[in-house]
């Protein structure tokens, strides 16, 4: 199953996202040995920071164990800032119907052989049809994705083979990487859906993404007032004029400001 984390939700799934990245470090990290930054077993670039949209894919216990990037070409991508050298001196592609599509991986430690549901080959094909079904769907025409000859010929046996290469092939840690093209196009997503067999709906139903979300933060309990907190209410309880009562919301304000009493409560001492 698939779910689209981007810039507008990514906040209630920062447990998919740590997975995500995860993910990411092992495949590109460790397995390709592509010169990326881990921290804490996480791999996040620049071009993370700027809102892409994530296609992510699940298995039925709701872990991630597939992922692509999907960014617009229009603004700074990795074609154009980091892999500039496959484009062989000519202008990267920019436009606002083509996106670019980069860090597609799955996780072949946990996904079985086979082409069964939950195998690589299936989990695939899936984020292939369901990025595509998802930039179709938003506007998009063509995508160029980076990749590397394995991607290609996995590409080429789904039934999904590129109509079009930019540049060519240069070296990229333990292997080379290409810019590939490909149409969003029906007649592209139902030849990988009816290679892997993939039928209805590959997203995500509202259930289940609300299930797959952060769990709600529990809420504050309320905190025992401090002594300062105290000082300040009694001296706003007794003060006999309006000047005290406004000299002591003043000291109550300056204590605020230093750190000594909580916003809050000193809102509350104000009422």
């Amino acid at each position: 199953m698939i779910i689209v984390v981007d810039g507008l939700n990514r906040h209630r799934y920062t447990r998919l996202l740590d997975e995500m990245f995860a993910l990411r470090a092992r495949v590109f990290g460790e397995r390709l040995g592509w010169d990326v930054t881990i921290e804490n077993g996480r791999e996040v670039d620049q071009f993370d920071a700027l809102d892409p949209a994530y296609v992510i894919g699940l298995n039925d216990n709701g872990r991630v164990v597939s992922c692509v990037r999907a960014l617009q070409t229009t603004g700074p991508h990795m074609l154009s800032d980091v892999f500039y050298d496959i484009l062989d001196g000519e202008p990267p592609l920019r436009s606002p119907t083509i996106w670019e599509s980069t860090r597609f991986c799955v996780d072949t430690d946990v996904l079985e052989r086979g082409s069964a549901r939950n195998s690589v080959s299936y989990a695939t094909c899936e984020l292939m049809a369901a990025s595509l079904e998802y930039a179709r769907d938003s506007g998009i025409t063509d995508i160029v994705t980076v990749i590397d000859p394995i991607m290609n010929r996995v590409l080429k046996r789904s039934d999904c083979a590129p109509y079009g290469y930019v540049g060519s092939t240069k070296p990229m840690g333990k292997v080379a990487a290409m810019a590939a093209l490909l149409d969003c196009t029906d007649e592209r997503i139902d030849r990988i859906r009816a290679f892997a067999g993939i039928t209805g709906n590959v997203f995500v139903d509202d259930a289940t993404a609300r299930a797959l979300a952060d769990p709600a933060p529990a809420p504050a309990r309320h905190a025992r007032p401090t002594l300062l907190e105290d000082y300040c209410r009694d001296l706003i309880d007794t003060a006999e004029t309006p000047e005290d009562r406004d000299a002591a919301g003043r000291l109550a304000q300056l204590l605020e400001k230093a750190g000594m009493i909580r916003p809050a409560a000193r809102r509350l001492l104000a009422s």
